[in-house]
């Protein structure tokens, strides 16, 4: 189940680089752009329920899916670049085994204990 876990998110993971190459960015913006949902980390310096919390907001794909709807509903490249980047790292994430935090602490995920 793990390996076909890793290869849909394979596929997301690409998808967003594909709709990426569908954008006017050079291609070097999606890999300076990819880590920065990591930002989110700073919420664990205020416990683990404000980090669970501002972490699963910049990984969740739900959020990332809505932020690149409205960037194409609004025709704003920036905005859709926003969402494929959430997109991109979430299923980058999956791939490695990092799922959405629970409140227990950092290693503890959707998708088992770190």
């Amino acid at each position: 189940m793990k390996k076909i876990i890793q290869l849909e998110e394979l596929a997301m993971f690409l998808l967003s680089i594909y709709l990426f190459s569908q954008l006017n960015f050079a291609w070097w913006w999606f890999l300076v752009l990819i880590l920065t949902p990591d930002i989110s980390m700073i919420g664990y310096a205020f416990g683990n329920k404000v980090g669970a919390i501002t972490y699963n907001v910049f990984h969740h794909k739900a959020v990332a899916l809505a932020v690149y709807v409205f960037g194409l509903s609004q025709q704003n490249e920036i905005i859709q670049l926003a969402g494929l980047i959430l997109l991109g790292h979430s299923s980058m994430d999956r791939m490695m085994g990092y799922g959405l935090k629970t409140y227990e602490g950092f290693k503890f995920t959707h998708l088992g204990k770190l």
